[in-house]
C-alpha cells in the first residue's frame, strides 16, 4: 500500500473529528479490497477537500449536509450524521430548521420521515448518555 496522501490524512482527522473515532475506527476495520478505492475516495473528496474547508463551519456544514441527506431519501446516513451533530455543534433547533427546510424545497414525506429518524436518533444518544453517565 502506498503513503497515505496530504489531502487523505486530513480528510481522515475530519472525518474523525466529526463522525468520532469510534465509527471511524469501525469503517476502516471492514474495509475490504473491494471497497478499500471507494474508501479513500471519501476520505480524500468528502472529508478531505469538502469538509476540511473554512468557508463555513462544521455546524453549516452539519445542517447542509442533513438536509441534503433527508432530501435524497439517505436515512441511514440521515442517522450517522445526526449522531454527528455532538462533535459539530450543530443543535437540535438547527436540525429543525434544516428539515423544515427539506419539507418546502424537497417534499413534506422527505421531511416527515428524517423528522422521524433524527427524534429516534436523538432519543437514543439521550439513552446513551444517561446509560454511560
Amino acid at each position: 500500500m502506498s503513503e497515505p496522501t496530504d489531502r487523505y490524512k486530513t480528510g481522515m482527522a475530519t472525518r474523525r473529528a466529526v463522525l468520532g473515532a469510534s465509527y471511524v475506527d469501525a469503517a476502516v476495520a471492514s474495509t475490504t479490497p473491494f471497497n478499500t478505492d471507494f474508501q479513500t475516495l471519501i476520505t480524500e473528496s468528502a472529508w478531505g477537500s469538502v469538509w476540511s474547508r473554512e468557508t463555513i463551519s462544521k455546524r453549516e456544514r452539519s445542517m447542509l449536509t442533513i438536509a441534503l441527506l433527508a432530501a435524497l431519501g439517505h436515512h441511514d446516513e440521515v442517522a450517522m450524521h445526526v449522531r454527528a451533530t455532538r462533535n459539530t455543534g450543530a443543535s437540535m433547533d438547527d436540525i429543525k430548521e434544516a428539515l423544515l427546510h427539506v419539507a418546502i424545497y424537497a417534499g413534506v414525506p422527505a421531511a416527515n420521515h428524517a423528522f422521524k429518524i433524527a427524534a429516534k436518533t436523538y432519543a437514543d444518544m439521550d439513552a446513551e448518555a444517561k446509560t454511560k453517565g
